[in-house]
């Protein structure tokens, strides 16, 4: 209650329930449009027709079509859509209880931009926002604009490009790939400051991996099944925003930004080499999984990591706590350092084409409603030109050694993935003490050694978080699941593998990531 009193309320008013006029009750309308205080009873549900046979009616009627989380004890939770009829009959007339009616229909002024990715997934993104997005932001009244992305990289110089501020947030309909698009987008602006921090991002899932659909869910204790797309689009109405941390991650040539995770080993390889079976959808990372798992490889490397709990060597005053988005305008946007080889340290970044981002056009699609004439088609050329901005590292540069108070692992490893929130997919709990803003990265490290069976327990477990239990867990050793706050990766150069950050392939090679508490912000239901 007492949150409620300090949030700015632009209406207030008493209503009465139709059908019983003992019950009242007030509403409050905030800016976010969510908080409702009943006064004597519960709000009650009326039917929508119910006062249609009365024609000497002088109130006005406001419609509130409401998705309220059902269950009995024990059994799924889940949405079910129900409507609360609030009565407007303060004045005689009905001009004038309609006029009150419609201060409070258009309270709250919202316009949302959309970006969807027609052929995300098993190609059904188009008919994902048609059919179960579109629906529920008429039925708010919600204006938006809609864009279907064309090819590579659209999402990404679509949003470096456009004026962001006119939108209230941005919606991508898709897979972690569009998100890791718009995200790198945004670090390509010089306003990428007040960008992150102003602009919210929705997820609606709709590809192979929703990694971030899932895991905002999880965060929220939202049902996510069988509705998946539910919860992003009743975000999207509510307009509520929580801050979410995310990754500066650099390789030799390239910075970029990261929400998900980064990965090298057995779940690198089976996320790109399934590339192949897409048309599957989620099946094709369940089938490559036992490939890979008779066909097991490992890699030589070395791996350092930070504890979470150990600060980074020489700490800069202005990282000493939590990144919020008001202390980001004072952050250098970029910098360009010196190594000890005298290699110019890269804070620009020249982005690799990405296998996971292939967008095509929608074909005519009438939903276009602002000119594109300005992006091209960047996917294979172009990409030399690009900048990256954002806040700048407290790492060493690549070539440069680990300080003294880093953790080191040298030898053969199956894998090591690192993660930043729940769920890596829509059934994979990878990293269940995550939050969307805990300010760890979770370090999974698979030594070399394990065998098949173990191998095949922990790749069972991740559906269900098994895998992160030491008590359930008789791989010793081998397997371990490590907080931190930065990591390297250097793989032995005379192996070949594949490296992926948030699904994306990157450049085989050394890499770091660092992360930034609270730097972004997500639209949660």
């Amino acid at each position: 209650m007492d949150s409620i009193i300090e949030e700015r309320i632009l209406l207030e008013e008493t209503f009465y329930v139709l059908t019983k006029k003992s019950n009242i009750f007030k509403v409050r309308l905030t800016p976010k449009g969510h908080n409702w205080v009943s006064v004597f009873k519960d709000l009650q549900v009326v039917e929508e027709n119910s006062t249609d046979s009365d024609d000497s009616d002088s109130s006005a009627y406001l419609y509130i079509y409401a998705y309220v989380i059902q269950g009995n004890k024990g059994a799924a939770k889940k949405r079910e859509r129900t409507i609360i009829t609030l009565r407007f009959r303060s004045f005689d007339k009905y001009d004038d209880n309609n006029k009150e009616a419609q201060r409070w229909r258009c309270a709250i002024k919202k316009l949302i931009k959309v970006l969807c990715n027609p052929k995300s997934g098993a190609g059904k993104g188009k008919q994902i926002f048609q059919q179960k997005i579109a629906p529920i932001l008429n039925e708010a009244e919600i204006p938006y604009d809609l864009h279907m992305t064309k090819f590579a990289n659209f999402a990404r110089d679509f949003v470096r490009t456009q004026n962001l501020f006119q939108w209230t947030g941005i919606v991508v309909v898709g897979g972690d790939g569009i998100v890791f698009e718009v995200l790198n987008g945004i670090f390509e602006r010089f306003d990428w400051a007040e960008a992150i921090k102003s602009i919210p991002l929705g997820v609606v899932p709709g590809g192979s991996g929703n990694g971030l659909a899932r895991s905002i869910a999880h965060y929220a204790s939202e049902p996510y099944l069988p509705a998946p797309t539910l919860p992003a689009a009743l975000a999207a109405v509510r307009g509520t925003s929580e801050p979410m941390d995310l990754v500066r991650v650099e390789t030799m040539s390239q910075i970029l930004f990261s929400f998900l995770s980064v990965g090298w080993g057995l779940l690198s390889d089976i996320d790109i080499e399934s590339e192949r079976l897409r048309m599957l959808g989620g099946t094709r990372f369940t089938v490559w999984s036992v490939a890979r798992l008779l066909g097991l490889r490992s890699y030589k490397g070395k791996l350092w990591y930070l504890p979470s709990d150990t600060p980074i060597s020489k700490p800069d005053d202005r990282f000493a706590s939590p990144i919020n988005a008001d202390s980001i305008l004072d952050l250098p946007s970029e910098v360009h350092l010196e190594t000890e080889e005298g290699r110019p340290r890269v804070d620009s970044w020249y982005s690799a084409r990405s296998r996971k981002s292939a967008y095509f056009s929608a074909g005519g699609s009438s939903y276009q409603s602002t000119t594109d004439s300005n992006l091209g088609d960047t996917s294979s050329s172009g990409d030399k030109n690009r900048r990256m901005y954002g806040p700048a590292s407290q790492l060493p540069s690549l070539t440069s050694p680990m300080p003294d108070n880093w953790e080191c692992m040298d030898g053969k490893f199956v894998m090591v993935h690192a993660s930043y929130q729940t769920h890596l997919g829509e059934d994979c709990l990878f990293a269940p003490q995550a939050s969307l803003n805990d300010g760890r990265i979770w370090l999974l490290i698979v030594r070399y050694g394990a065998s098949r069976a173990q191998l095949l327990q922990f790749l069972l477990g991740l559906s269900t978080g098994a895998h992160a239990n030491n008590e359930n867990r008789s791989s010793g050793d081998y397997i371990q699941l490590i907080p931190v706050s930065a990591f390297r990766i250097e793989p032995d150069m005379s192996e070949s593998g594949y490296i992926t950050v948030d699904g994306e392939h990157v450049e085989y090679g050394p890499i770091q990531a660092e992360i930034f508490p609270e730097l972004g912000r997500v639209m949660v239901p």
